[in-house]
């Protein structure tokens, strides 16, 4: 009786599968996160709606309550300020995203959802990586309704389509850098609630505090000094310039000399102080 020897291996042309490289696989990691969270986000859309409200009700608030009271440029001519006042109100949207942003991730800690991300073959910083993209995705959105609010009570472009694409790639970057911030509060806090008001109540004094509403030249000299190196101030001095709106800043200050650069570094210092405490903090939180 001849005996029967079965192989396990497989076929001979069969391909074998190729290791993925670190940054490959956080790359494509990351991407299926972000792809998670947005199937999320649009399963729940009251959460947009929301989102989209309040920077309306700034808009129409500011431009119509306080428009004929400021003076921007010697004059109070309230389409003046609406024009001076729509980079501040973008880079307010931008920025007040952080705060979902870190409810969000506190809420996936809450339920238990990071520990089922750490039994997964995935890089650790794809989690974090997936879900501040997601929110910019979120936060584009938010920006093109915006812009259509703001074109229908007057703000227009005055230095043409280029130049306004480049004021909003800068209003993005912003909002990416500060979604780290929201990040590293969500990942310190215990629950989602803890998260928004952590997430809001040092964002009032950066907006405030800064070029956005109000000339800071009309600031008293200690508060001016904060406002025009607030890296805020530097990216809505950026945009007002690429718009070409008004209230251009005639500081001596270097990032209202040279907003652009200034906005472009702070927004890069910001994402690699913030996305390597966030990183590691999730680290030590899931281990």
């Amino acid at each position: 009786m001849t005996a029967v020897t079965e192989t396990t291996a497989g076929p001979a042309h069969a391909p074998v599968p190729r290791p993925r490289g670190g940054i490959v696989q956080s790359i494509g990691d990351s991407l299926v996160v972000a792809r998670r969270n947005l199937i999320r986000m649009a399963r729940i859309p009251e959460v947009v709606i929301f989102g989209l409200i309040q920077p309306i009700m700034f808009v129409v608030l500011f431009s119509y309550v306080f428009g004929g009271s400021m003076n921007i440029g010697g004059t109070t001519d309230p389409s003046v300020y609406r024009n001076f006042l729509m980079a501040g109100i973008f880079a307010q949207t931008v920025t007040f995203a952080t705060a979902g942003a870190g409810a969000g991730i506190a809420d996936d800690m809450h339920k238990g959802l990071i520990d089922r991300f750490r039994s997964l073959p995935m890089a650790r910083g794809a989690v974090l990586t997936g879900r501040t993209l997601a929110d910019l995705v979120q936060t584009a959105l938010t920006v093109v309704v915006l812009t259509v609010v703001a074109l229908l009570v007057g703000w227009r472009v005055h230095e043409g389509i280029p130049k306004a694409l480049a004021a909003f790639a800068l209003l993005l970057l912003l909002g990416y850098a500060f979604s780290w911030i929201g990040a590293l509060i969500g990942l310190s806090v215990r629950t989602p609630e803890a998260a928004t008001s952590g997430g809001l109540i040092w964002l009032f004094p950066v907006t405030f505090i800064s070029n956005a509403f109000v000339d800071s030249g009309r600031m008293t000299p200690w508060l001016r000094h904060i406002a025009e190196w607030n890296p805020f101030s530097a990216t809505v001095q950026a945009c007002r310039e690429l718009f070409g709106n008004p209230g251009v800043s005639q500081s001596d200050a270097w990032p209202m000399q040279h907003p652009v650069w200034a906005s472009i570094i702070w927004s890069v210092i910001i994402i690699a102080v913030f996305r390597t405490l966030a990183v590691r903090k999730y680290r030590s939180a899931a281990s």
